[in-house]
């Protein structure tokens, strides 16, 4: 991921005013730390924090067209660039950067060629001829932008708030599958796929066809000119990934320049879920095999890190950032700039614990519709913005286009849990894998029940966080909680901890604006808490939340212990998990 900042339109093209675009650029070097760019024409300012994935020796930005009248700053990645060039005859390009075709396919189609690009981006693209621009964010969202209005009249577009909450009188999300032209002044959606109006589809349920959609969306993610890996958590989604990734490792050009056996990591607390369940698939996969551990001391340590960086108050988003962000320090220390994640999947598939109680096919749909649309704040958001504070790219073929298509597109009623017929949750995609003759996992993996990240990490990582939040926000400070946060209350101790930290680092109002909110159960929406009566008691997003569905679910007495004894609690968690890092691999012994 790179980080991208643009101005336009600002009435001021003085030197003072570089010299300030320069220091706010340099607000997002965590998401590019191997080049800076900056182009100026007149009152507009392009500004580019580079992380080489493509073409590292050649391909810095802006990019331009062949006489450079057209200009371009991107973050992210396009699959498709090799036949999108081909398709380009007359045209010179000046990098092997995948993102070089984005300026030359606006001179063949001008503002209309958006939905050509296959990949995950958002770019500001600059026409000095007539001095109008555009800026375009992915389908699904899974690349971080904003827009903000100055005062004087300007536009500013950046990959994170930071880059522009302090010069902007208001902000706000850039939202997905959209174009913002300056020739309208406003908003319009490109991203126009036959499940986005939410109607009920009918194409019948076929294993192969999903098999293959997903393999290919895992295989044009192999594009790479540095070293990478997988995240394994041995859930089925990561599992999915590694098998995939693994089996069609050897033909790619990244196994000639950096081998052909994959690397896979893992994050957790001692003895959890997560790094038991990895190991096994590794062991499995033959991968080389990254396992970090950390304390509840460690993430709570670094709360504030996160929440500077993941700019969110969002309760769920922040317990499964933490993890992912130490684990992607550990990562990128090894020399790894890329990573592939599972992230996605549930919201596809119908695959949190919650989907048990879907009353009906029609409900199940429209709600996997609702969660796809919202990724962008929340798993996409966390998974680009964690992996992005250490210079590290993730990427999700999960939210692949033509794969979100094919899935989004069968007859919902496949999806549909039936514990009569074991037919567990994402039960159509672990059908999709099931191969006896070539086996992609173990049936016990592959039929593994779903963990949400945060849960996997470690169960005592969420009831430490609570306790923790015990210890610093007084039922008397609850009781103005509506007063001080009349946006989006925190109804927990949990959730003003993390409110606290987001507005000390992002006190404007439009911040407060960008974080979504709204009662959940186990990650539900606010509409399926509707599905079942007792939910509405019990709202917690963490998956164990969801009662008799998850096989540890919460008891209601330990919840109860949870706020009677919070202190104690945080001290002996504290105390028992080992306060040193210890991370052992093949290869690797990392102590911290």
């Amino acid at each position: 991921m790179c980080g991208i900042l643009a101005v336009l339109g600002c009435s001021d093209d003085s030197q003072a005013k570089r010299v300030r675009v320069l220091e706010l650029s340099r607000r997002l070097k965590h998401r590019g730390p191997d080049w800076s760019g900056l182009y100026q024409h007149g009152d507009c300012y392009l500004a580019h924090q580079r992380l080489a994935i493509i073409d590292p020796a050649s391909g810095d930005q802006p990019l331009y067209n062949e006489d450079e009248t057209i200009v371009v700053t991107v973050n992210g990645e396009i699959y498709n660039h090799e036949q999108l060039r081909e398709s380009l005859t007359g045209h010179k390009f000046k990098t092997g950067s995948d993102c070089d075709v984005i300026a030359h396919l606006y001179e063949e189609h001008g503002e209309n060629f958006i939905d050509m690009l296959d990949g995950m981006f958002s770019f500001v693209l600059l026409d000095t001829r007539d001095n109008t621009y555009i800026a375009a964010r992915d389908a699904i969202g899974i690349t971080s932008l904003y827009i903000g209005w100055g005062l004087d009249g300007s536009v500013w577009i950046s990959s994170e708030l930071k880059g522009l909450n302090d010069d902007c009188e208001h902000f706000e999300v850039f939202p997905p599958g959209h174009l913002y032209s300056s020739k309208t002044g406003g908003f319009r959606r490109w991203y126009n796929p036959p499940w986005f109006s939410e109607a009920i589809p009918s194409t019948p349920y076929d294993p192969l066809v999903l098999r293959h959609a997903f393999e290919d969306a895992v295989i044009k993610r192999l594009m790479t000119d540095v070293p990478f890996g997988v995240l394994l958590s041995g859930g089925l989604d990561s599992s999915l990934v590694a098998a995939i990734t693994s089996r069609h490792l050897s033909s790619t050009k990244a196994a000639k320049q950096w081998g052909a056996q994959l690397h896979s990591f893992c994050v957790g607390l001692e003895g959890s879920p997560d790094l038991k369940a990895a190991r096994e698939v590794a062991d499995y996969l033959g991968t080389v095999h990254h396992e970090f551990t950390f304390t509840v001391q460690d993430g709570i340590d670094a709360i504030e890190d996160v929440i500077y960086h993941i700019e969110t108050y969002d309760v769920t988003t922040i317990r499964a950032s933490t993890p992912m962000f130490l684990m992607s320090r550990k990562i990128k220390s090894l020399g790894v700039k890329m990573v592939i994640s599972g992230e996605g999947s549930d919201e596809i598939f119908g695959g949190y614990l919650y989907f048990h109680k879907a009353p009906n096919k029609e409900e199940l749909h429209r709600e996997t519709c609702r969660k796809i649309k919202a990724l962008h704040q929340y798993d996409c958001l966390r998974a680009n913005k964690s992996t992005s504070a250490w210079g590290l790219e993730a990427r999700v073929p999960f939210l692949d286009k033509e794969f979100i298509n094919v899935a989004m597109s069968i007859d919902p009623e496949a999806k549909m849990i039936n514990m009569d017929e074991k037919r567990i949750e994402k039960w159509i995609l672990r059908r999709a894998f099931d191969d006896e003759d070539h086996p992609y996992l173990p049936k016990h993996i592959l039929y593994r029940q779903k963990e949400q990240f945060s849960d996997g990490v470690g169960y005592s990582w969420i009831d430490g966080l609570k306790a923790h939040a015990e210890l610093h926000v007084t039922d008397k400070m609850m009781l103005n909680a509506a007063h001080i946060f009349p946006f989006n209350t925190p109804v927990t101790k949990e959730a003003y901890y993390y409110r606290m930290i987001f507005e000390r680092f992002f006190p404007q109002n439009s911040a407060k604006l960008t974080v979504p909110g709204g009662a959940s159960i186990a990650c539900s929406t606010e509409k399926a808490i509707e599905w079942d009566a007792s939910w509405s008691k019990n709202l917690d997003p963490s998956g164990r939340a969801a009662l008799g569905v998850h096989n540890d679910a919460y008891k209601q007495q330990k919840v109860a212990s949870i706020a009677a004894a919070a202190g104690n609690l945080a001290t002996s968690l504290i105390d028992d998990v080992p306060r040193t890092m210890d991370i052992q691999a093949p290869g690797v012994v990392i102590r911290g």
